[in-house]
């Protein structure tokens, strides 16, 4: 009985900040869970409703994660060659066993994740949720403008990996990325150079493109990400907590 007993303090020790049993734990157990750190600790039953936010936000999440595990095992598979992409790209859709399936998957997350941040930065504008609310130390403008960036980073993050495959569409789709970047006023030749690693697409541009789409890209994405998620805490949670006030 007594190990029970002690079995069960220590379970408490392990999951209270999961479980708090008064407020004051439960102010505790936002400071001392590094994941609950993130979150205000005190939010209105509104605000976790599927019908304000349709959990938008969660779901990019989701799928950021969904991306990673993928891409970090295709990481193991695909060949950053201009002579080797394509065949190695070939090769996991029809030589390695359900490696059409953890193509497929990572594609398919990639085009959803485009879709659902998308949609997710229109809810906040059409909720209003950008503007500043009341809670101390609140600027909820900066966060929609970090929001901003993480949709400029997602899109980047697609473009980059759609050009991997090393195909005709992806030859045509760094012409016209890299003419785009050309154009701007003095720098354009500069960032084009720079992105194509030379005067010409060959190795050079498929290996930054292949840098940026696994390391850069993603760190940035993470860093912006778990800023927005600290300015959430900062500015009391979402906004629907000011609006019902």
């Amino acid at each position: 009985m007594q190990l029970i007993t002690q079995a069960q303090e220590l379970w408490k020790k392990l999951v209270w900040t999961w479980n708090p049993g008064s407020d004051k734990e439960a102010g505790d157990a936002i400071v001392k869970n590094v994941l609950l750190h993130w979150f205000p600790n005190k939010i209105s039953r509104r605000s976790l409703s599927w019908s304000y936010s349709f959990w938008l936000g969660t779901m990019s999440f989701v799928l950021f994660v969904i991306l990673t595990v993928t891409g970090v095992i295709l990481m193991f598979l695909y060949i950053p060659s201009v002579e080797r992409a394509y065949a190695s790209v070939k090769d996991l859709e029809y030589v390695v066993s359900f490696g059409w399936l953890l193509r497929s998957t990572h594609r398919i997350a990639a085009h959803l994740m485009v879709a659902v941040v998308f949609l997710h930065m229109v809810r906040v504008f059409l909720t209003g949720a950008y503007k500043n609310g009341k809670a101390v130390g609140s600027n909820r403008p900066l966060n929609w403008i970090i929001g901003v960036g993480l949709l400029l980073l997602t899109l980047l993050l697609s473009f980059t990996g759609y050009l991997l495959p090393w195909d005709q569409l992806a030859f045509w789709a760094i012409t016209v990325g890299t003419n785009i970047a050309s154009s701007a006023p003095l720098v354009g030749e500069k960032i084009r150079f720079l992105l194509l690693g030379g005067s010409f697409i060959d190795q050079g541009a498929l290996l930054r493109f292949y840098v940026l789409h696994v390391f850069f890209l993603p760190a940035i994405l993470v860093f912006l990400f778990a800023w927005h998620m600290w300015r959430i805490r900062k500015d009391g949670g979402l906004a629907v907590t000011e609006h019902e006030a």
